[in-house]
Formats: structure tokens, sequence, C-alpha cells
């Protein structure tokens, strides 16, 4: 029996026509460039001291890598718009909670709805992320972080993110 554990993501439909674009590319053309890359410094000669041969299989390498990872994420997302203004706790949501004591917003999901910015994001899936979700400003609960240490979190408010 076989059966799907890749977890679900919750993307905005910008993120995923975004996510969707790059995949595009870096199967398309930009793998045809790798190629070309490779193959031009094949023909300069000796592959062993040849910098730019190594250097596009490196980076062909790390395109593939990233379209794995892009084809495994677009195939399992969920899109659609964001949670409702609720005041509960899910993916999508920008959460300010005071954990251990210091106040912190992030943004619960996938880091690549937050794209380039540099909002603090936190998956569904982390110790953090479960024991938050479904919670609401006021609610406290406490988690085992992986270093073993018990963290109290208070949710002080959960709004959609709107990137």
């Amino acid at each position: 029996m076989s059966t799907n554990s890749a977890p679900v993501a919750w993307l905005t439909q910008e993120s995923y026509t975004r996510l969707k674009a790059e995949l595009e590319h870096l199967s398309g053309p930009g793998r045809t460039e790798i190629v070309a890359r490779i193959e031009q410094a094949r023909s300069e000669g000796d592959l062993k001291e040849n910098g730019g041969y190594h250097a596009a299989k490196e980076e062909q390498g790390k395109a593939e890598a990233r379209i794995r990872q892009l084809t495994e994420l677009l195939n399992n997302a969920q899109v659609g718009q964001a949670p409702a203004d609720d005041g509960v706790v899910e993916p999508g949501m920008m959460v300010e909670a005071k954990i251990a004591g210091d106040v912190e917003s992030f943004l619960l999901g996938s880091r690549e709805v937050a794209g380039d910015t540099d909002i603090d994001v936190y998956s569904e899936r982390s110790p953090l992320g479960a024991a938050i979700q479904g919670k609401q400003a006021g609610d406290i609960v406490s988690y085992t972080a992986p270093n073993g240490r018990n963290i109290t979190v208070e949710i002080l408010s959960a709004k959609p993110y709107a990137g």
C-alpha cells in the first residue's frame, strides 16, 4: 500500500504562481543554459583541472535539487486565499506571541510564502507550530524544544498574512 506522506503547504495564489514560473524556468531554459555551459567547459579539455566544468556541474546539481523541491511543494500545495481573520492560529497567519518571555512575530506556514522578505517563518509541523495550531489570543501552551527544554508560549494575536 502506497501513501503520500508529503506534507501539505498553504500558499497564496501569488506565491504559487511565482514558484510555478521559477520551476518552469529551471526545468526549461535554465536547464538548457546549464547543459550548454557544461558542454562548453567540457570542450576546453582536461576535466580534472577544469574549474568552469566543475562549477557548471555544481550549479546543475543545485538546480536539479531546487526543481525536485519545487515540484514536491507545488504538487502538495493548498492554494487559496489567506485564512479567515478569526484570530485562530493556522498556516498563513502572522502570529504575535510571547515565547519564553520574549515577544516575537512570525508567519506560520511555508518559507516560500514569505518570498524574499525577512519575516521569520515557522512550519506548522515544527514543535512550536504544532503546539500553537488552533490556539488564539490569550491561550498559553508549552512545548518541548529539540534541545529538550520546555518552552511556554502565550498567543497575543493571529492575523492573516498579507504579503
